[in-house]
């Protein structure tokens, strides 16, 4: 796989935090009753369609994917960042993890029950985000579930410092819920439901719950 640009770095920065982000996030589902819980929602949403694989898209050390199989989901994990899966493979030695981009994602077409993208996008620029999910709208079986988590704000921040100290160069992306809506929309997407996560905080999230259209 060939990446240049924003991609390249994005790969690299992964690449140079990936044991400091599996420690630091390993455990951290534990402490969301509310991220638990759309997962569960999500789990459930790919059971009543009858089952059948779900990407989590930008698995990252692949903890989401494992919390995934844990639900009873036949779930596996693709991620931009080599140094990412090796973390994954050894965490969860009995799940399937590949390197792979969302921006070429190297599935078959209508070959996944449900997808995840759990605060992957935040890195991708807006004019790739349409593609993105031209991508997922591809691999997904006509009404299968989406599942998004990302930042919510109107700002782009260039991180240059990551977990555990080490240097980075990726730009985080925040974005409205409506906006990312409309884009779901144009890609063949109904959006069902989301939750906003910590509204009257600096920080804030949101969870959107999508299907593809039949």
């Amino acid at each position: 796989m060939i990446v240049d640009g924003w991609l390249a770095d994005t790969r690299t920065s992964y690449d140079a935090v990936a044991v400091s982000y599996a420690d630091q996030v390993r455990d951290a589902l534990s402490e969301n009753p509310y991220l638990r819980a759309a997962l569960a929602l999500f789990a459930d949403m790919v059971r009543a369609v009858d089952g059948g694989p779900v990407a989590d898209v930008g698995c990252g050390p692949g903890h989401v994917t494992a919390h995934l199989h844990e639900l009873g989901i036949d779930a596996f994990g693709i991620d931009l960042s080599p140094a990412m899966i090796d973390m994954a493979r050894r965490d969860y030695p009995g799940l399937r993890f590949e390197v792979g981009s969302m921006t070429d994602l190297a599935l078959a077409d209508a070959s996944v029950t449900g997808i995840l993208a759990w605060w992957s996008l935040i890195h991708v620029p807006d004019d790739a985000v349409p593609a993105v999910f031209e991508h997922f709208r591809r691999a997904l079986r006509p009404g299968g579930p989406l599942l998004l988590g990302f930042h919510v704000g109107d700002e782009s921040l260039l991180k240059t410092e990551g977990y555990g100290g080490h240097p980075m160069k990726v730009h985080v992306h925040r974005r409205r819920p409506a906006e990312v809506a409309a884009w779901l929309g144009d890609a063949g997407f109904v959006v069902e439901a989301q939750l906003l996560l910590a509204p009257e905080e600096n920080r804030p999230g949101a969870v959107l719950f999508a299907r593809r259209r039949r």
